[in-house]
């Protein structure tokens, strides 16, 4: 699927608009337009009676150790700075990120190479030397690379090294050529040498992606956005825009236990939104610096903690493909030790083929993470780091004196849990579903985009776009067409209009041939398209029209209703 026909489809047909696009837009932030508003809502909605309100804490789901309860919880997107500290993000959460010292912007230090290989400047190079893969061997060609030099790298990539100093770049690479004719040389080290003019000093240099200039060493660049609060800013009023939902629940763990009946094992599910300053938002809605989440926190016992991560990475991948997704799209992958976060006792992410990937490359939709007790015990404690043997302990700091104390100091709340039923007190392990409600409505939109074959107002065949949406996610899920505006069939199709609205989104078009509002629903999204002709005013019965099939059958106006409800719920 072309990547640009989506995103031209998502602005012509208002799914999502560029934040601020009148004044040239703000990168990284998208606004949700009619339909595509629509679109997210209803996936969260699926998401929230999926996992939340249709839950039955009665019996035991396939797979899980026992029955359980969920519930939920909207906390605030500003909250005590203390939080951050002791979770770990004011020290750990960042990325690593390099500058350009030509052109000053920013790029993420594992995203470079990525960069570079979309971009224009080094697509311009490999087309000069003929290199189709960037894993394969080349054999050089310094003249071709002198020619791109003076002609497309002065325009595309006036930084780089080469294309300020040619004769001095090359002379590396020759010199290298010379003492090793056997040099491993493929497109991404012939790309470092010309980037590189002072190799003896340097070593082999890094391109920067917008302008081939010379990057700055990786250094850490905290992803939390500030703020203050109070009329003066100073350093005590600092305050921080969440860069997750988590902490949220686990800072309200003891109010819900008190104010309500549940018991461990339970969730807390929280939907909102969260703020990361991303240093390269890219790839659409991906990865941007506003975006929502949903997730849930599943407190259970410590002796059924991996039985439970088992049932909730197996049921939040079994969601996806409930919705549409087919599993030759997703990936299941399970971390690695070295990938798991400081909290983590094992991690998998459940992955989607987006378009805009490479071939067999996958993108992150959701991880569920094992966090261990970490967060309640880092809020009751202080800060939690692994020791010498990797156990979880309070990081202390030595004051004067040679006493010790909490670097951040926790809450001081008890955080633990007392079964009734045994007596035993415990710090119930975390169980953590977390998926990103921006990323799966993109997921949804790239899965749902299909060009096929329909017959046009006159019988001809014509290609035809249309979002093959899962009934439950469609932004509208039924649209009324009177056939004409005349001979009072625009007061039945209004009137079967409105009974549709009462129960979901509907929507009502009189204007234009009719094939032309089959295809502007098609673009939509809509699952269902209902005609109302001259044989309605004989016998009163409508034609539906199937999105997917261009199957059409005629219903009873008064089962119009019904029989849509059936279908689409």
């Amino acid at each position: 699927m072309d990547m640009d026909k989506l995103v031209s489809l998502c602005k012509r047909r208002g799914f999502l608009f560029q934040s601020s696009e009148i004044y040239g837009g703000l990168n990284g932030f998208w606004d949700y337009g009619p339909l595509g508003v629509e679109l997210k809502r209803n996936i969260k909605e699926a998401w929230w009676q999926d996992m939340v309100r249709g839950h039955d804490e009665l019996v035991t789901p396939p797979g899980a150790p026992s029955a359980y309860e969920m519930t939920g919880l909207d906390s605030t997107i500003i909250m005590h700075p203390q939080v951050w500290k002791c979770s770990g993000h004011y020290d750990l959460f960042h990325d690593w990120m390099q500058t350009c010292r030509q052109c000053k912007r920013l790029v993420r230090a594992d995203h470079v190479w990525n960069m570079i290989k979309e971009a224009p400047w080094a697509l311009s190079f490999a087309e000069t030397l003929e290199v189709t893969n960037w894993g394969d061997k080349l054999r050089f060609n310094s003249l071709r690379t002198l020619q791109w030099a003076k002609n497309k790298g002065r325009k595309t990539a006036p930084n780089l090294a080469i294309v300020r100093n040619p004769e001095v770049t090359l002379s590396w690479l020759s010199e290298d050529l010379e003492n090793n004719p056997n040099l491993d040389l493929d497109l991404p080290t012939l790309l470092q040498y010309m980037a590189t003019e002072q190799k003896a000093q340097t070593g082999l240099q890094t391109p920067c992606p917008h302008c081939g200039g010379d990057l700055t060493e990786p250094r850490e660049f905290n992803l939390m956005f500030e703020t203050h609060t109070g009329a003066v800013q100073t350093e005590e009023s600092k305050t921080f825009l969440r860069p997750e939902t988590a902490q949220g629940i686990f800072v309200n763990f003891k109010n819900v236990l008190d104010s309500t009946r549940v018991k461990v094992p339970f969730g807390i599910a929280q939907m909102g939104k969260s703020f990361r300053n991303e240093i390269t938002p890219r790839n659409f809605t991906f990865r941007s610096r506003e975006f929502e989440q949903m997730e849930i926190e599943f407190f259970c016992h410590p002796s059924e903690s991996r039985q439970w991560y088992q049932y909730w990475r197996d049921r939040r991948w079994r969601w996806y493909q409930d919705l549409g997704i087919p599993e030759g799209r997703l990936r299941l992958r399970e971390h690695d030790k070295d990938e798991l976060s400081h909290y983590s006792v094992g991690t998998a992410d459940i992955e989607y083929g987006f378009p805009f990937l490479a071939e067999n490359e996958y993108g992150e939709l959701e991880g569920i993470a094992h966090r261990g007790d970490f967060d309640l015990r880092s809020h009751m404690e202080g800060k939690l780091v692994k020791n010498a043997e990797g156990c979880l302990e309070v990081e202390m700091v030595e004051e004067e004196g040679g006493k010790k104390r909490p670097k951040w100091k926790g809450s001081g709340r008890d955080l633990t849990y007392r079964d009734e039923a045994t007596n035993e007190r415990y710090t119930p392990h975390v169980i953590e579903p977390s998926a990103g409600a921006d990323r799966a409505t993109l997921a949804f939109l790239c899965e749902a985009y299909h060009e096929d074959q329909a017959p046009d107002e006159k019988g001809e065949m014509q290609t035809r776009v249309v979002m093959k949406f899962h009934p439950r996610i469609a932004p509208v899920k039924a649209a009324v067409f009177p056939l004409v505006k005349k001979d009072g069939m625009p007061e039945i199709a209004q009137d079967i209009y409105r009974g549709l609205k009462k129960k979901f989104s509907a929507f009502y078009d009189e204007k234009g041939a009719v094939g032309r509002r089959y295809r502007r629903q098609d673009e939509a999204g809509t699952p269902y398209c209902i005609t109302v002709d001259g044989q309605t005013l004989q016998d009163k019965t409508v034609t539906i029209r199937d999105r997917d099939t261009l199957e059409q059958w005629r219903v009873k106006v008064d089962d119009v209703v019904e029989e849509i409800s059936q279908r689409v719920s």
